[in-house]
């Protein structure tokens, strides 16, 4: 990752919030990707110039203008502005999407130093910049007299102070951002004053097809997970039940069973996309546009659509509206009407010696007229053979014996819906050979044999942030479920073979049954966290009888709130057992009565650190690490250890040499070592021993590498 290429030259507006909060957005971009380089370039806009005209009689670009024109010129590769600020639809040839990291989206009360909201006179003077603030002004103020107020957050401070206005009506995000929040007298309720979607948010702008910022944006942004709901909440599949408990937004149909929805979070917003009636066409643009805006917004989209999505289901219209903005997506296949009407009530489509297949087909043409249903249409139908692999060839001659024009489109699929799916693409008169070769390098394997001209397409993988690479996760069932969402969301292939199980220790039961003989407990990892739960659970312990709580980190702060308990001391830095001994030192007095849980493998220095600290320590062994047997290993591009002993576990059973020519990400320390020890090198560690930040430095990895090989356009002059 040594390539050196152009810096990314963004342009903000020359204000000193708009400084202060580039300033910021870049270094967490930086951050994100740590060897590219990144310039600041600001200009003027509208706006800033123009400080007479009433914001609510402005152009819907009246903050952006000058920064659209320059990067549509290519004076610069993208600009930075309040997301709020963005007009909508944004100037022909720009794309866009937010940033993932946000201040608070409320509005909020400013006065003057020294007064209180209460001691305001009836009649204040309100200085309110929208309507949408006006109308709330209206209702909490009705005799208060509302005066416009132009200026940055400077300006409008200092004419409050100087006895303009009594109250100011401001976004709390920007006082935030500038150091001032000191200055917020009540933060208004958002039930009483909703905000706009992109209070708070910053967006970047970019060229439409620039392909260095469709890279970066693919690490801001999460994968689509396209639904397919079923005929019925019972027939939806898992995983796409998992995909609603994790979503932020819902686009769904409307002929599917409302009880799916029950899965999704309390605070997703829930979208009914539903068509009825006349006026299709445009309705779908318009589920287009808001499934696309709402991925570039940053959210995690589940689009819920009823049956199969790919039976008859216009899946095809909104996948290509992604794919022209190259946003990624996944598609989860379910249960559609069809097999509800046929294997669920006896009607049996195949039957041996009866019938070896079917014909399935819709009547209605695109404009809405009846499609023939001839022998001569129904024989251009694709054609899918079953348990095909063996016989392939046979299948290929007979059909272009039988008229198929050599050149037919054909693929082989392997494993179909499993992580070790495969795809063999080729024509009907090379497909035979193909399949042989499979054989012959492989064995027989299950495969679908589809003909026709589907069989040369298929979805994109490349648009998200992992470009489709198949991922090897070793950690034990517990980290399973929270890493393959990760991978999913940066457009990664999760390849599940947990490599360990945790297995509770019978001593750990009964320590925990004495629990509050202790002043503190000291859990140092998610996992044991959860077996720390399961155990108080199964014992039957009265939760209020949990004494004080240690905690190495915030992925070990995640799961003890999960619980219910609030960590009462936490490592600041290097997140393990070291960042707990400095962060412990300050409570832990001569005498302090100390449980320390670990797994089997974490061994006696954290106990010891605590002892040399004058505490009295019963360093109890809490589950062991057993090694899981697989029968074969996978296919991957890159694999994620999440401890030291899903190393060995791999070492063990696959060898440590077969990891040459893949990334290979590791989660702390000790399991670098552990890699180490075997001479492997870890590509990819985290600024944190947590998995998300593993895997997003996985994710950054493959960005910068495929930014690196993107000839960036030559430079333009700035003018600004």
């Amino acid at each position: 990752m040594s390539a050196k290429i152009l810096p990314l030259r963004i342009g903000t507006r020359d204000s000193r919030l708009a400084r202060v909060q580039t300033d910021d957005a870049l270094r967490r971009m930086a951050a994100l990707l740590p060897e590219a380089r990144f310039e600041t370039h600001p200009f003027s806009s509208p706006g800033d110039r123009d400080r007479a005209t009433d914001l609510r009689q402005s152009p819907a670009d009246f903050f952006t203008r000058d920064l659209d024109e320059a990067v549509l010129a290519g004076a610069i590769d993208g600009a930075i502005h309040s997301a709020k600020d963005l007009p909508d639809p944004p100037a022909a040839g720009l794309d866009w999407c937010w940033l993932p990291w946000r201040e608070e989206h409320g509005d909020v009360l400013v006065l003057a130093p020294g007064r209180r909201p209460e001691e305001l006179p009836a009649d204040a003077r309100i200085g309110a910049s929208s309507e949408r603030r006006e109308a709330w002004c209206r209702r909490r103020f009705p005799r208060g007299r509302l005066l416009p107020v132009r200026g940055n957050i400077e300006d409008r401070l200092a004419q409050l102070d100087a006895g303009a206005f009594d109250v100011l009506v401001m976004a709390g995000a920007a006082l935030v951002r500038l150091g001032l929040a000191g200055r917020i007298a009540q933060r208004i309720p958002a039930a009483e004053l909703p905000p706009p979607a992109g209070q708070g948010a910053l967006a970047l702008t970019f060229r439409q097809g620039d392909r260095r910022c469709l890279r970066l944006r693919s690490l801001l942004v999460k994968a689509v997970t396209f639904v397919s709901a079923g005929t019925g909440a019972g027939s939806c599949t898992q995983d796409g039940a998992a995909a609603l408990r994790r979503a932020d937004v819902c686009l769904h149909d409307a002929l599917l069973d409302p009880a799916l929805l029950d899965h999704l979070p309390p605070e997703a917003e829930r979208v009914d996309v539903g068509k009825r009636g006349g006026g299709q066409a445009a309705a779908q643009a318009a589920i287009n546009a808001r499934l696309a805006d709402a991925v570039r917004q940053g959210r995690r989209v589940v689009r819920l659509k009823g049956g199969d999505a790919g039976l008859f289901g216009r899946l095809a219209e909104e996948i290509a509206a992604l794919d022209v903005l190259e946003l990624p997506y996944r598609v989860l296949p379910g249960v559609s009407s069809l097999l509800s009407a046929t294997t669920g009530t006896g009607m049996l489509l195949t039957v041996r010696g009866v019938s070896r297949g079917f014909c399935a087909v819709t009547p209605r043409q695109a404009d809405g007229g009846v499609a023939p249903l001839s022998a001569a249409e129904r024989g251009r139908l694709p054609v899918v053979a079953f348990m095909a692999a063996g016989v392939a060839d046979q299948v290929a001659s007979q059909m272009m014996a039988d008229g198929s024009p050599p050149e037919t489109p054909a693929a082989l699929v392997y494993d179909a819906g499993l992580d070790g799916e495969r795809i063999e693409r080729g024509t009907l008169a090379d497909i035979g050979g193909r399949a042989a070769a499979d054989r012959a390098g492989g064995g027989e394997r299950p495969a679908l044999l589809l003909v026709g001209p589907p069989a040369a397409g298929g979805w994109r993988r490349e648009w998200g942030a992992l470009a489709g690479q198949r991922v090897l996760l070793t950690a034990s069932d517990a980290l399973q479920e929270q890493a393959a969402g990760l991978l999913h969301d940066l457009g990664g292939v999760p390849v599940r073979r947990p490599l360990i199980r945790l297995v509770p220790k019978p001593e750990a039961r009964k320590a925990l049954g004495r629990v509050d003989l202790y002043d503190w407990v000291a859990v140092t990892s998610p996992s044991a966290v959860r077996i720390f739960g399961a155990l108080l659970l199964e014992a039957g312990v009265d939760l209020r009888r949990v004494p004080r709580l240690l905690s190495c980190g915030p992925g070990t702060d995640r799961e003890l709130r999960a619980l219910g308990f609030a960590p009462d001391v936490t490592a600041a830095s290097e997140f393990g057992a070291a960042g707990l001994t400095v962060a412990a030192a300050p409570v832990l007095k001569a005498g302090s009565r100390v449980l320390r849980l670990r797994s089997d493998k974490a061994g006696p220095a954290l106990a010891g650190q605590f002892r040399g600290q004058g505490a009295v320590v019963d360093d109890v062994v809490l589950y062991e690490n057993v090694p899981v047997r697989w029968e074969r290993q996978p296919e991957f591009d890159a694999a994620f250890f999440a401890s030291a002993s899903a190393v060995e576990a791999f070492d063990g059973l696959w060898g440590a040499a077969s990891l040459a020519g893949k990334t290979v990400a590791a989660l702390g320390e000790p399991t670098v070592a552990a890699l180490r020890a075997l001479r492997v090198a870890a590509d990819v560690t985290g600024a944190e021993a947590t998995v998300e930040s593993c895997l997003y430095a996985l994710a950054s990895r493959t960005t910068w590498l495929a930014m690196c090989t993107i000839r960036p356009p030559a430079p333009n002059r700035i003018v600004s």
